[in-house]
């Protein structure tokens, strides 16, 4: 159709690379809360109405503002084989001109940790962002402890760059995270962690 642009969609063995749409709330909301124990030790504190249909339509609304203004690119992690949200990972905070850089946020649901999905999910979306989107560098920070998250990043070629004190608030507290970065054509070495 004319004037609208096409959605930025990114695919993986197993899965597609998508903008929220409104029809994923339930999915989301379900996952969200059955792996709530498993993700608030990591994550800020959720607002009382986290889950509510009304809080994900303002997400979508904001995820498509932002893929469109080049801020951004939200994406859920959407298993093929039967349309399963998995969780999500959004390329954030797109700086461009000399900087080239973006950050990466990501969650896997309980049920689907461990078993490779982010980590296809990073390397895929990696890829766009140094092909199709021309950026130089991607960061991505977690808290020491997360050594899961650590080892991904890792694998996916993230390389250990530092500690940021007080870097985000993480369960109601400011906590110090690890600082990663990949590099277009990086070469420098890994910390074996993971």
């Amino acid at each position: 159709m004319l004037g609208l642009k096409r959605r930025v969609r990114v695919e993986t063995e197993r899965m597609t690379l998508r903008l929220p749409e409104h029809a994923d709330w339930r999915q989301w909301s379900e996952l969200r809360e059955v792996s709530s124990e498993f993700l608030i030790k990591w994550e800020p504190v959720w607002s009382t109405d986290h889950l509510t249909r009304r809080a994900f339509t303002n997400r979508v609304y904001w995820a498509q503002r932002a893929e469109a203004q080049g801020q951004a690119l939200p994406m859920l992690l959407i298993r093929r084989g039967d349309q399963q949200l998995l969780g999500a990972l959004t390329l954030d905070n797109i700086r461009r001109g000399p900087s080239q850089t973006g950050t990466f946020g990501y969650w896997i649901g309980a049920p689907y940790a461990r078993l490779g999905y982010m980590r296809e999910a990073i390397l895929a979306l990696t890829h766009h962002a140094f092909t199709r989107m021309d950026l130089s560098r991607l960061e991505a920070a977690c808290l020491p402890e997360n050594l899961p998250s650590r080892g991904v990043l890792e694998k996916c070629g993230f390389k250990y760059e530092g500690v940021a004190q007080s870097y985000l608030q993480i369960n109601g507290r400011w906590r110090n995270h690890v600082l990663y970065a990949n590099l277009r054509g990086d070469r420098r070495g890994r910390t074996g962690v993971g």
